[in-house]
């Protein structure tokens, strides 16, 4: 029996998308190792809270590199080996947190690591974006936020797992294990295919035909595709040929591409750029990763004690947050972006203030009095918070940030939007143990859930829908005039082209 082409086509798709996502649960390890590793190095290395804060916050910062280098190194070798830079960074940062005799080298590997999850938390999402068709991109670009999660529960279950090893043992055979994943993320590369848009960026355009003949259903889609790419890159539609000629970027070039995203942009790439970084902004303000990193505290605080039952609890979360990745990979392409966004900042705002309400319920409560509907009602809200960021807000920062911008800009538009992820995410993270000291852990998730309460509002005004629409065409959401676009890069590539000439 023949196999039919468009369920072949879609198969190789899907596994391209899921090779690309797995460089995602590296960073989605070292979130979930670290919320109960961080127990043990404490009594270990015997530092403060404010040294625990730095300890899990900053790689998030150090990430500001990776995800910046990433931009420039995707454009120069393709998206596909740029994930190898993810894979070397984050391994030898495994190894170095491993094997840390004190406090000092922890943050080396910590840096180290930093560099890779930068790397791979931008090109994860840009990679998957490009290679998929555009009736299940939702889908397919869905799966590095499901992977993060799966990497969020493998690090939760390490923790569970070797919490009984010695105390100077235990924690640094949990972050050392976060090696393997690295190694198979870079032998799995061999196996995926160049980005087609990056091909035609290059002049490859037999190449990233070839690609898009795998992935499109018809052949007629792979060529109207490969024609909106070339416009897109501002190859006329009338030069043809296997390889083409096209200059190398040059920082002028690049320079370009930052005024048109910072400097002096137009107000449809300043709509672009405004809801890529609010959408980035609001995804971690709303306390996500206060949730993830410091659940186990937080189950602390909600009167659950005992390491076991804390770190049992904490990979219920696992659980649920990986449960419903899976419900918005399925969802992103039926229901649409904007209803999922808007449903799951709602959710999040009612968990947050039942949460925060829990909390400070059993914070004034005496130890022997804690209500027990209290203590349900923490561990519900937490459970409900993680599953409602997961339905929507989760996968959706990398999904529409990558849809977003144009070919040209879409690299470093990204790195930008990461950028404030990783700097949002960072000061969360660093804050979390002094904020609850200043206004009490209650205060704290009242806090974030005003937060939340805005960020519906900016979804609501500044995002618009992008289902099912290909990557060239959703420009005209925005307001761009892609006649004028196209005509502006054809001139400017004839002028590149004739100036490389010999």
């Amino acid at each position: 029996m023949a196999v039919d082409p468009k369920k072949k086509n879609a198969s190789y798709a899907f596994t391209c998308a899921i090779l690309a996502s797995m460089a995602s649960i590296i960073l989605g390890y070292d979130i979930g190792v670290m919320s109960g590793a961080s127990l043990y190095i404490k009594k270990d290395l015997k530092i403060t809270d404010v040294q625990v804060e730095i300890l899990m916050g900053i790689l998030n910062i150090y990430s500001l590199v990776g995800s910046f280098a990433a931009g420039r190194t995707a454009d120069w070798i393709g998206r596909r080996f740029t994930v190898v830079f993810a894979a070397a960074f984050f391994f030898a940062g495994a190894l170095l947190m491993g094997f840390s005799g004190d406090y000092a080298t922890l943050m080396v590997g910590r840096f180290v690591a930093g560099v890779g999850v930068g790397y791979a938390i931008m090109i994860a999402p840009v990679y998957t974006a490009e290679i998929s068709p555009a009736s299940s991109r939702g889908f397919l670009t869905s799966f590095p936020e499901v992977s993060i999660n799966l990497g969020i529960l493998l690090g939760y279950v390490s923790n569970y797992a070797f919490a009984r090893l010695p105390l100077s043992l235990g924690w640094r055979v949990m972050l050392g294990v976060g090696a393997a994943p690295s190694v198979l993320l870079a032998l799995m590369v061999l196996g995926m295919p160049e980005s087609p848009r990056w091909l035609v960026m290059k002049g490859r355009l037999a190449d990233a035909k070839a690609v898009l003949e795998k992935i499109a259903d018809t052949p007629e889609e792979a060529s109207e595709r490969l024609a909106d790419i070339k416009a897109a890159a501002g190859i006329p539609d009338d030069l043809d040929g296997d390889v083409v000629t096209v200059s190398k970027k040059r920082g002028g070039e690049e320079g370009q591409v930052w005024r048109e995203l910072v400097v002096s942009p137009t107000p449809a790439m300043r709509r672009i750029v405004l809801a890529a970084v609010g959408l980035h902004f609001f995804q971690q303000a709303s306390g996500v990763d206060s949730v993830v990193l410091y659940s186990p505290r937080v189950f602390q605080s909600a009167g659950i004690t005992g390491d076991d039952q804390l770190l049992g609890t904490t990979c219920a979360v696992g659980v649920a947050k990986t449960v419903f990745i899976l419900v918005a990979a399925f969802l992103l392409d039926r229901a649409g972006r904007r209803p999922l966004l808007l449903t799951s900042t709602g959710g999040m705002v009612v968990s947050l203030v039942g949460l925060a309400t829990g909390l400070t319920v059993v914070g004034r409560s005496p130890d022997a009095q804690v209500p027990s509907w209290a203590v349900g009602l923490c561990v519900a809200s937490i459970l409900a918070y993680v599953a409602f960021f997961s339905v929507g807000l989760g996968p959706m920062s990398g999904l529409y940030t990558s849809e977003i911008f144009p070919l040209r800009a879409r690299a470093l538009g990204f790195a930008v939007a990461v950028a404030c992820n990783r700097v949002t995410s960072g000061v969360i993270s660093m804050t979390f143990l002094s904020l609850s000291s200043a206004i009490t852990i209650g205060g704290s998730f009242f806090l974030y859930a005003a937060i939340s309460s805005l960020a519906w509002v900016f979804f609501f005004t500044r995002l618009p829908e992008t289902r099912g629409q290909t990557l060239e065409e959703i420009g005209k959401v925005f307001g761009m005039d892609d006649t004028a676009m196209e005509a502006e890069d054809s001139a400017a590539y004839r002028e590149r082209l004739l100036a490389t000439s010999p």
